[in-house]
């Protein structure tokens, strides 16, 4: 199994669905962060400058819409690449997503086959920063 040394930040309130995402990333060596809302999200990014966050975009207090545009305003966060995870699978929701400043979009629930090379193509020189994953297709 191929192992990554980056850091992910994990925003996700439903414990099951955060479990399941730390226990496909963790065995590739990736470094996890977990944040539980929006607010935690962005004062853990702030901090910890993760190489990636999932972020999922139905949160308590602030919604991943609000949190990844905040994160998108601040120049010490801006660069850091955002993608949505969401059972939210319409085409209104894939575009809200895009325009609040996300890289891309993976939709939930994960397939836990293909969640890796999902993640992994947001490491790599990605030509399509808009690319979204759907469910059961591997990644460009």
């Amino acid at each position: 199994m191929e192992t990554h040394q980056e850091t992910i930040l994990i925003v996700e309130d439903n414990l099951p669905n955060r479990k399941l995402i730390e226990a496909v990333l963790r065995p590739r060596g990736y470094h996890l962060l977990l944040a539980t809302n929006g607010i935690e999200a962005i004062e853990m990014a702030s901090q910890e400058k993760p190489d990636l966050i999932l972020m999922d975009l139905q949160l308590p207090m602030m919604s991943g819409y609000e949190t990844t545009r905040r994160l998108k305003k601040d120049s010490n966060t801006s660069c850091i690449p955002v993608v949505a995870l969401t059972a939210h699978v319409m085409t209104e929701d894939r575009q809200q997503a895009i325009d609040s400043g996300c890289a891309g979009f993976i939709a939930k629930p994960i397939n836990t086959r293909v969640f890796p090379s999902d993640i992994r193509q947001y490491f790599q020189n990605n030509p399509h920063p808009e690319y979204i994953a759907d469910p059961g297709k591997h990644a460009l």
